[in-house]
């Protein structure tokens, strides 16, 4: 295997951590407080069906929360193996990961094999 960027993948999954926590801001500028205090306030003067929709919104926006937060871990997880010499090299069996899957998911820690191992169960 050629040797990798290790300055692209860089660069990428500093690009993706920056576009993640705008998107992570927006979600929070978007729904200030608790889904509590909504419902509170939609429960004051509006239809039940009004404060579940709020509530539904509510809950899709945390789980894009969660989503983006463990993107984020594993943006941080990559960036380290950069640092620390093991990027590209698969966590489970220990060969290099192809650069296609890289290129696919830069924050990738198994080789395809062991992904699909894994996956099985």
């Amino acid at each position: 295997m050629t040797r990798l960027d290790t300055d692209g993948y860089r660069t990428r999954l500093l690009e993706e951590r920056r576009r993640i926590e705008h998107a992570l801001g927006h979600l929070h500028d978007e729904n200030p407080g608790s889904i509590e205090d909504e419902t509170d306030e939609e429960a004051a003067g509006n239809h039940i069906a009004d404060v579940a929709t709020v509530t539904v919104d509510r809950e899709v926006d945390s789980t894009l929360e969660g989503n983006s937060n463990g993107l984020l871990t594993a943006i941080d997880a990559a960036l380290g193996r950069i640092d620390d010499g093991t990027f590209g090299t698969c966590a489970r069996c220990g060969t290099a990961i192809a650069e296609e899957r890289l290129e696919a998911m830069p924050s990738a820690t198994k080789c395809i094999e062991c992904k699909r191992i894994e996956e099985r169960g």
